[in-house]
């Protein structure tokens, strides 16, 4: 025998003792043995251990039958379906004994066992087994009405049994259904209630017949409003409509028609029970069917707005505004003001609470209403702030914010709301001084929304919410939450509010403030510390003037500050949070510290050796570095540099990328005075820095290189080499970002830029261009990527901007190496690509020359030797348009094989150009461009339209109303190129032509009603650029393009043919690229004009996509995926149609025989389709429906897709992935 299996037959001779002692602490050793994971029980014993503890659990001892309900739950992981069976059985059994000691605990351990079953989502089959096996016997104890406490019981675990396991158990779902309805009818309270919550549950989970043969039984059952009827009937069946819409809600859609007129009737009976209940059905309807509520929005707002003041014992309410009256005798009369109509029996309150949040989903579920409810509602709500009841008042304001919410975005609702802030302030006057902590936490909650939604519209009440945030923190009586609700009010106000507004303020809001900072509560002085940092940076901000006097403030600030610095036993968060505050402190106000600035900055440096502290400490020492106060940092540099030296190597990356940030800071702002071996230190890690696998590093070690360059550039002499090595390597990388090019130009200018020069110009130059000039060896490493290039060309203007003497010749050797006819390639193209940035930089020169030069190249044999010349062609003409740009509009039309590189020339002549230069030439270069428009070549027109676009800039008010005229007269390729010129006006930044842009793009978005396709897929592209890149030019227009955007996502049978090739005939569908235009703005809308969509009808066009092109297919499960993040409610009211094409997708089979490309694409469609099944499964209450669930079942059992979800769900939580990212 084992020692295992010799330890476990002691344990179970223990627990048949006769000693309850010995029974009570065997089994708790047992339970502790089961678990543990690495115990294994044989047949013999799982028999024994199953034998004792059914036993035990009819002892007489309670907490030896408690112990061993407790074993129950581990026991059933460890041993075999068959001995779980049999625990079941016994516990049903108990569960209909005479004794209520046993059926009590039966009850207990049946939903202990439940609880600890294996999930069906795990693949086991054990819990539907188990549960298949308890709930006919669990409905005949329903049934059997003669013993309650046994139904009681059995309605317990039903409801726990549906919620955990609702969707397995469909087979027993009708005789449930048909079990639990009559107990509605129970004469016992508890039962219905019972009832209630388990049929809630059932309706999630169950199939669509049955669920709407419950609604319509429910609805059978309810009396009409003047029938003689029980009120306890009607409540029950009221709640149970309740509880049917919080579980299963999004399933309510089609039986709101007939169930809200019947439930807005019985609100109005004299019941205060009944009417809470059906408010609260009423708030389900809304959060759970907002679209289909749309009808019933009126009478219920009107319910609503009754009953928000249904208080029958305290007539104290008025419509005209009036406040609640107040006496200022003392604080103990406004105290008991609010309980002097107190009544215990009253439960009025609960009809207000119940309107209340009514409200609050009726402002959440309407985004489209904001400015109409802002006007109806917020008045309403502002006359309820005196609530005398704290539950009702605290779900008033809530309502409230949930208002503020929904304004955010909408100008209308917002100033209807900015109009009633004063009326808000002085509403929530006396509730910010009551003793009562609650009230005081909902106000601050609702100004700090208030703060955030309308920034500024605060400052003129400052007097008022100052006071109310002293109160709280001067208030020894306040809990540590008040206070730190308080803290986060100010600083919120810190943030929204103008500084001059704290001024006269400061006296009396500084004390209490820093009794926070030295408070013993962690989170307090961690909150406080950030407050007084926000201060600090608000009224005294670095490198402006001082409106404030910081002299009589300082001293305290500054001693409550590094006292906390000082001591070192702290929480992690407040060390953080002082060091922080510390940095903030000396950058603002470093000059008035005196002699306190010295300690602060040694502390700092004594912080920067603490592992725990070191990061804070850097980002402090940055800030105080890049003070414009120049303070002297002498006493510390010594010691720090080669600190923060050592940081450059260590794996953490923000603290990398801090001390990065930090010694640029102390090079640019205490550069000469730095000692020199300190920056030797720091020169001697930054090499290994200078590396393509961390780019943004790379970034600030370049940054730091040419910072610490210019101010000791005699230390860059020992890491010159390996610097430069790197740093080259780099450049030729094909991923090299913009920010990376512009630091390693401005650190090849400060090399050659220094006097004396740390590198000759030619040394440096031939370093550069050494690999183009260098051919590889035969078998050596492959060539530069084409990006390569590029960077090597903008390194080379860059130097020649520093040289300016060596400029000329630089373009002169340029212009040789161009035209040799010995020149590889290679060398042309970065010849070419040097000469179109070092143009400008070089002056006139030899135009004669380069002229024939760059044509010569644009009859060049190779690609890139060709693109470079167009380039260099029209960047060069730009510095001289006069001689350059007539003669390339001449070449234009003269040289009809070179036009499409011409035009690109022309293109970036426009683009570099200034706009007064080409203002002369602007009617022949519109007169060729409009030539072109209608060109057979599709390449060739997007060129010409990028150039009518830059043509646009130079001139808007007359070339833009000249693009609107072709528009409406041109044929069907200009009027294409026309919209396609239009993209090219919007760009991410803010531009002088967006005020014009905006007047006129109706016009322009009219070409959606186009008969031609191409001008219709345009438009769309237009549309999407002005979306992505600036959603204001087309907001105001969505009501008119959404419904001829959602008209091109449809299939058209006319525009599908047939094309025969050879003996196979082949299907092309010319509107494919509409759609999938179509199906991208559609994607762009979700990210910028959410709240102007209506999602339910946006849903069913995204639903028609997922069973279209496999292009769009692949549009659409990124687009509800998102849609899964973003709206979940309106995706589960339709999840069940969503399902069907996603399993479609998940289980084709490509044909046999197919090309490899084809089980390529059909693997893509699959992954993709899971990312959307993973983000839906991410929906609260989506695993209850049927549908997804015996598709998650489907998923489950195919091993190949199970491994793919599995993937697709484990790369999504990778952190900095992001699953429905779309370019």
């Amino acid at each position: 025998m084992s020692t295992a299996a010799f330890h476990l037959s002691g344990l179970l001779e223990k627990m048949a003792s006769s000693d309850k002692d010995f029974r009570f602490m065997a089994t708790s050793d047992l339970m502790s043995e089961l678990q543990k994971d690495s115990i294994q029980l044989d047949e013999d014993s799982e028999r024994k251990v199953v034998r004792t503890l059914l036993r035990l659990l009819e002892d007489k001892n309670g907490e030896v039958q408690n112990v061993a309900i407790r074993c129950l739950g581990p026991l059933v992981g460890k041993v075999k379906e068959n001995h779980v069976e049999t625990i079941v059985d016994a516990l049903c059994a108990n569960l209909r004994s005479d004794k209520e000691q046993l059926r009590d605990i039966a009850g207990l351990g049946l939903k202990t066992v439940l609880t600890e079953l294996p999930p069906a989502a795990t693949g086991s089959g054990l819990a539907t087994t188990v549960c298949r096996k308890i709930t006919g016997q669990l409905t005949s104890a329903i049934a059997q009405q003669g013993d309650v406490a046994v139904q009681l019981e059995a309605l317990d675990i039903v409801s726990d049994m549906l919620s955990r396991l609702g969707v397995p158990l469909g087979s027993f779902h009708a005789s449930l259904l048909h079990c639990l309805l009559p107990q509605l009818g129970s004469p016992r309270l508890a039962v219905r209630k019972r009832a209630v919550g388990a049929l809630g549950h059932l309706a999630a989970a169950c199939n669509a017949d049955l669920f709407g043969e419950l609604v319509d039984r429910l609805q059978e059952q309810l009396p009409g409003p003047r029938a003689a009827a029980s009120p306890a009937t009607v409540r029950t069946l009221v709640q149970c409509l309740g509880s049917v819409g919080r579980q299963a809600g999004h399933r309510l859609g089609a039986h709101l028609e007939r169930l809200v007129p019947l439930v807005e009737e019985f609100c109005c009976l004299d019941d205060d029970e009944l009417r809470e209940s059906c408010l609260q059905a009423l708030e389900a309807f809304l959060r759970k069917c907002p679209k289909e509520m749309g009808p019933h929005m009126p009478s219920v707002t009107s319910l609503c707005l009754q009953y928000l003041k249904h208080d029958p014992n305290y007539d104290c309410d008025s419509d005209d505004g009036a406040e609640p009256m107040e006496t200022e005798d003392s604080e103990l009369s406004e105290q008991e003001s609010g309980d002097e109509y107190s009544d215990d029996d009253d439960a009025s309150w609960k009809v207000r609470r119940a309107a209340a949040r009514c409200l609050a989903a009726l402002a959440t579920s309407r985004p489209d209403l904001p400015a109409e409810l802002a006007g109806t509602l917020g008045p309403a709500l502002l006359r309820r702030f005196g609530e005398r009841e704290e539950t009702v008042r605290a779900d008033v304001l809530e309502a409230y914010a949930a208002l503020l919410r929904r304004a955010r975005g909408w100008p209308g609702g917002l100033q209807a709301l900015r109009a009633q802030v004063p009326q808000v302030t002085k509403a929530l006057q006396r509730q910010l001084r009551e003793r009562s902590a609650r009230p005081r936490q909902g106000c601050f909650s609702l100004l700090a929304e208030l703060a955030g939604v309308l920034p500024g519209s605060l400052a003129e009440h400052m007097p008022l919410l100052v006071s109310g945030i002293i109160f709280s923190l001067a208030d020894r009586s306040s809990s540590s939450t008040v206070r730190m609700d308080a803290l986060a009010l100010l600083q919120r106000l810190l943030d929204t509010e103008p500084a001059t507004a704290f001024h006269p303020h400061l006296p009396a809001l500084l004390p209490p403030l820093l009794a926070c900072v030295a408070d013993p509560f962690y989170k307090v002085a961690a909150e406080a510390l950030l407050v007084l940092q926000e201060l600090v940076r608000a009224l005294w901000p670095p490198g402006q003037p001082q409106a404030l006097d910081p002299g009589p403030y300082i001293e305290e600030m500054a001693a409550a500050t590094l006292a906390r610095l000082r001591a070192t036993d702290l929480d992690q968060e407040v060390k953080e949070r002082a060091i922080s505050c510390t940095g903030h402190l000396a950058s603002c106000l470093g000059d008035r510290l005196g002699s306190d600035l010295e300690p602060a900055v040694l502390l700092l440096l004594e912080r920067l050796r603490n592992e725990s502290t070191r990061l804070s400490s850097v980002r402090a020492l940055a800030l105080v570095a890049t003070s414009p106060l120049r303070l002297d940092l002498r006493p510390i540099l010594a010691e720090a540099l080669p600190l923060l030296a050592s940081f450059l190597r260590k794996n953490q990356r923000a603290l990398r990328l801090a001390a990065l940030a930090a010694l640029e800071a102390l090079a640019q702002c205490h550069g000469p005075g730095l000692p020199p071996s300190a920056v030797r230190a720091v020169l001697a890690e930054l090499p290994a820095l200078v590396s393509e696998s961390d780019m943004h590093v790379a970034q600030l070690a370049v940054d730091l290189l040419g910072a610490l360059t210019q101010a000791q550039p005699a230390c860059l002499a020992e890491v010159c080499s390996p610097v430069l090595e790197q740093l080259l390597r780099l450049l030729r990388s094909p991923l090299l970002p913009a920010g990376v090019l512009a630091a390693a130009e401005g650190f090849l200018q400060t090399l050659v830029g220094t006097r004396p020069p740390c590198m000759a110009y030619a040394e440096l130059m031939g370093l550069l261009t050494a690999p183009v000039y260098t051919p590889p060896a035969e078998g050596g490493a492959p060539g530069l990527h084409r990006q390569a290039f590029h960077s090597l060309a903008r390194c080379v203007a860059a130097l020649s901007a520093a040289c300016p003497q060596e400029a000329a010749a630089t373009a002169g050797r340029l212009v040789q190496d161009a035209r040799s006819p010995h020149s590889s390639p290679e060398v042309k193209v970065l010849a070419f690509l040097s000469l179109a940035e070092v143009g400008q930089v070089a002056g006139p020169g030899p135009q004669r020359e380069l002229k024939a030069v760059l044509l010569e190249a644009l009859g060049s044999p190779s690609e890139d030797v060709r693109a470079a010349a167009s380039l260099a062609l029209g960047r060069v003409g730009a510095s001289s348009l006069p001689d350059f740009l007539p003669f390339l509009l001449a070449q234009v039309e003269a040289e009809p094989r070179r036009r499409y590189l011409l035009l690109q020339a022309l293109r970036e002549a426009l683009g570099a150009a200034q706009p007064d230069g080409l203002k002369p030439y602007c009617d022949d270069i519109w007169a060729l461009l409009l030539q072109h428009c209608e060109g057979t070549d599709e390449g060739t027109r997007g060129v010409v339209a990028e150039c009518l676009g830059r043509l646009v800039l130079a001139n808007p008010p007359f070339l833009l109303s000249r693009l609107q005229k072709q528009l409406a007269v041109g044929p069907p390729h200009t009027r294409s190129t026309v919209v396609t010129a239009v993209k090219f006006l919007i760009s991410d930044q803010p531009h002088h032509v967006d005020p014009l842009l905006k007047t006129s793009i109706r016009e322009f978005m009219d070409s959606l009603r186009d008969p031609d396709l191409n001008v219709r897929r345009a438009t769309l592209a237009l549309f999407n650029s002005a979306v992505h890149n600036k959603p204001a030019l087309v907001r105001e227009l969505l009501a008119d393009v959404l419904p001829l955007l959602y008209q091109e996502t449809k299939v058209r049978r006319d525009l599908i043919r047939e094309v025969e090739m050879g003996p196979f005939k082949h299907t092309v569908d010319d509107g494919l690229d509409v759609r999938k235009a179509a199906f991208e703005c559609m994607y762009s809308l979700l990210e910028s004009c959410l709240g102007q969509l209506d999602i339910c009808e946006f849903l069913s066009h995204v639903e028609d996509g997922l069973k279209d092109h496999y292009d769009v297919r692949m549009l659409t499960f990124i687009m509800l995926a998102r849609l899964a993040t973003l709206c979940p409610a309106p995706v589960l009211q339709r999840v069940d149609r969503l399902i069907e094409p996603l399993r479609a997708t998940c289980t084709a089979k490509v044909k046999a025989g197919s090309v490899k490309q084809e089980f390529e694409k059909q693997d893509e469609l699959k992954r993709s389709a899971l990312r959307a099944v993973s983000a839906l499964l991410t929906i609260p209450g989506l695993a209850k429906s049927p549908v997804m669930a015996d598709f998650s079942a489907q998923i489950r059992g195919n091993p190949e897709l199970a491994a793919l979800l599995e993937s697709v769900q484990d790369s999504a939580q990778a952190p900095g992935t992001n699953p429905t990212e779309f370019s």
